[in-house]
């Protein structure tokens, strides 16, 4: 029986969405180009997660199984929804800079795989742990990459307007642009690999927590 801080910590380590899994790599290569768009896309993420495992949970055992996936995307969706609404109207400016990437949770093979591999197949507690462990990952995944990137590309780290750190380098400019996501991406990838964290070698929207037994 896997223990609460375990279902909660595998999302972290040993089945962290990105490093791991190597899932959700589209918004994690557009969106890390700021600390504030990690920050932005990794709350959001995390709250349609742990939203979408309450009633996926919930409603288990009502919902037939030829409809699942529409019944699971329904629920996505609506969070998905409160979520942008929530942005647009408290962050525009990170609304905008996100932009289609924030209705693009709705297909995210991260929330959707969960929610056919463990939420509807686990009670609430055990799914809202692995929600909130997932989205966390996902989150401090994003984040390390976009410090990268925002540091290395610009000399600066600046999260809402306050500068944290700077550093005294010729800003690489290339780290900002598309081309420097795949290049971080790689490193920290290659990084983790030397370091004994392996990536999965095949996932799929429905297996993303296969290395633990449901």
């Amino acid at each position: 029986m896997v223990s609460h801080w375990q279902e909660f910590w595998k999302g972290i380590t040993k089945l962290n969405p990105v490093f791991v899994a190597a899932l959700g790599l589209c918004p994690v290569l557009a969106t890390t180009t700021s600390m504030d768009n990690a920050i932005g896309m990794g709350v959001a993420a995390t709250f349609v997660l742990v939203c979408s495992s309450i009633f996926v949970s919930l409603l288990r055992k009502m919902i037939p199984d030829n409809v699942r996936i529409p019944v699971f995307i329904v629920i996505i969706a609506t969070f998905v929804t409160i979520a942008q609404l929530f942005m647009k109207a408290y962050s525009p400016a990170l609304d905008k800079s996100l932009g289609i990437f924030v209705p693009l949770i709705v297909v995210n093979c991260i929330i959707l795989g969960r929610a056919e591999s463990f939420f509807s197949k686990n009670n609430i507690v055990r799914s809202m742990l692995d929600a909130l462990g997932a989205g966390l990952g996902f989150t401090l995944a994003i984040l390390l990459i976009s410090g990268i990137r925002e540091l290395l590309g610009t000399g600066e780290l600046i999260i809402f307007g306050i500068k944290i750190l700077a550093i005294p380098i010729t800003p690489a400019v290339i780290f900002i642009l598309a081309p420097g996501a795949l290049l971080t991406m790689g490193l920290l990838l290659a990084l983790f690999n030397a370091l004994g964290v392996k990536t999965a070698k095949k996932t799929s929207c429905s297996t993303i927590a296969s290395g633990v037994k449901e």
